[in-house]
């Protein structure tokens, strides 16, 4: 079976691409890297030719506001009309747990659109909602660091390792289309100050970490429900404290 990873050079999307490739699928890893750009269509149709299967994990290069907007969606219309010429049979897409829940994020925002264009599609289709990943938390961190200080919301969250939603990804490909959505999130929830102290403690970052209600998360502010997942996701294997020893090569 051909299965089109679109952003199959990104984090995600190399972990996806060799896990299906271990089951002999021919599996393709676009972006424009690779010549394939679904803003510009640039190879685009015919990385789809003969494909059963698209999996879109691409991300936006900005995060600013009309940027993540105008990337989720001028990408994937292309992506989704380009589908429908090559009869492909099943879209999934990953995307965001609480993506309709934060409206005053702009990325969030940005996921919602996407979503709501993948519903709107004449393609069969499944979305995974994802909570964040173990490989975001420095960013989340920088995010909310000034100086010495980072101030962060202590609202619960329920973070992932990237091979755990890798490894979802791959076996929604073998599966039938959902026409609906499902979460995954990782094993434990835990506040984010608490994640983020955690972090740098491993790597004997001497940041300050404040527990501020009123800090938002990327323009949203937070509470206990904003990113963890309903009462019954799939839930990943791999805990926070294991990944970040293996990340750090301490590994006993």
């Amino acid at each position: 079976m051909k299965i089109v990873i679109i952003g199959g050079n990104g984090l995600i999307g190399k972990k996806v691409v060799a896990r299906l490739r271990q089951e002999a699928n021919d599996v393709v890893a676009a972006s424009p890297s690779s010549g394939v750009n679904t803003i510009t269509r640039q190879g685009l149709a015919e990385a789809l030719s003969g494909a059963r299967l698209v999996i879109d994990v691409a991300n936006s290069p900005s995060f600013e506001d009309q940027a993540a907007l105008e990337f989720f969606e001028r990408s994937s219309r292309n992506l989704l009309a380009a589908e429908i010429a090559a009869g492909v049979r099943h879209h999934v897409v990953l995307s965001v747990v609480g993506a309709k829940r934060l409206p005053q994020s702009g990325y969030l925002r940005a996921k919602a659109a996407q979503e709501d264009l993948v519903k709107a599609s004449a393609i069969p289709f499944t979305i995974l909602q994802s909570t964040q990943f173990f490989e975001s938390v420095d960013a989340i961190v920088q995010a909310g660091t000034d100086g010495d200080m980072t101030h962060l919301s202590p609202a619960l969250v329920q973070p992932i390792a990237s091979d755990d939603v890798a490894a979802a990804l791959a076996d929604l490909a073998v599966d039938k289309p959902l026409n609906g959505t499902i979460e995954i999130a990782g094993p434990d929830q835990m506040p984010l100050d608490a994640l983020a102290r955690q972090y740098l403690a491993a790597r004997a970052d001497q940041r300050q970490v404040i527990a501020d209600i009123h800090a938002r998360y990327f323009g949203a502010r937070l509470d206990d429900k904003s990113l963890t997942p309903s009462a019954q996701p799939s839930l990943g294997t791999i805990r926070f404290h294991d990944w970040l020893s293996a990340s750090l090569g301490t590994d006993p």
